[in-house]
C-alpha cells in the first residue's frame, strides 16, 4: 500500500535529500494555495497561512511505509516538523509543515524553494 506525500524542499527530484525517497513513485509536480515557504538555508519550511495567496510548488511521490517512517524520522516528526494531510491534484497527501520558530528566516515569494535556492549568489570564498 502506498501514502502519497508532497515534498518541496530537499526531498525533490535531483535535491540533496531525494535519496530518502527510496522506491517512491513519481505522480506529479503542483502548487498547494494557502501555503508560504520560507528559506532555512539547506531546507525549507512550510506553513499554512491564512488570508494570503501564497502558494507552494511541490511534487507528489507514492511511497511504501518503510520509505514513510524513514520520512517521518528524517523531518523530526513532532520535533521539528508534523504532518498534515492536504488535496493535490493526484490525491491526499502527506505534507510536512514546520513547528519551530522562524527567526529571520526570509519569505520565498514564489514559493518554489529550488528555484529561489539556485537563484542565491554562490559565497565568494574570499576572506579579508
Amino acid at each position: 500500500m502506498h501514502t502519497l506525500v508532497f515534498v518541496y524542499g530537499s526531498l525533490r527530484r535531483d535535491q540533496s535529500n531525494h535519496h530518502w525517497m527510496k522506491g517512491a513513485i513519481f505522480r506529479g509536480a503542483c502548487r498547494l494555495p494557502g501555503f508560504a515557504i520560507y528559506d532555512l538555508g539547506p531546507y525549507p519550511a512550510a506553513l499554512r497561512q491564512v488570508a494570503t495567496e501564497t502558494s507552494v510548488l511541490g511534487e507528489v511521490f507514492a511511497v511504501e511505509a518503510e520509505t514513510f517512517r524513514a520520512l517521518d524520522i528524517l523531518e523530526g516528526l513532532g520535533e521539528e516538523y508534523c504532518r498534515e494531510q492536504v488535496m493535490t491534484p493526484y490525491g491526499e497527501a502527506w505534507i510536512y509543515l514546520y513547528l519551530q520558530p522562524l527567526g529571520q528566516a526570509l519569505r520565498i515569494p514564489e514559493g518554489d524553494w529550488v528555484r529561489w535556492r539556485d537563484r542565491a549568489p554562490a559565497p565568494s570564498g574570499h576572506c579579508r
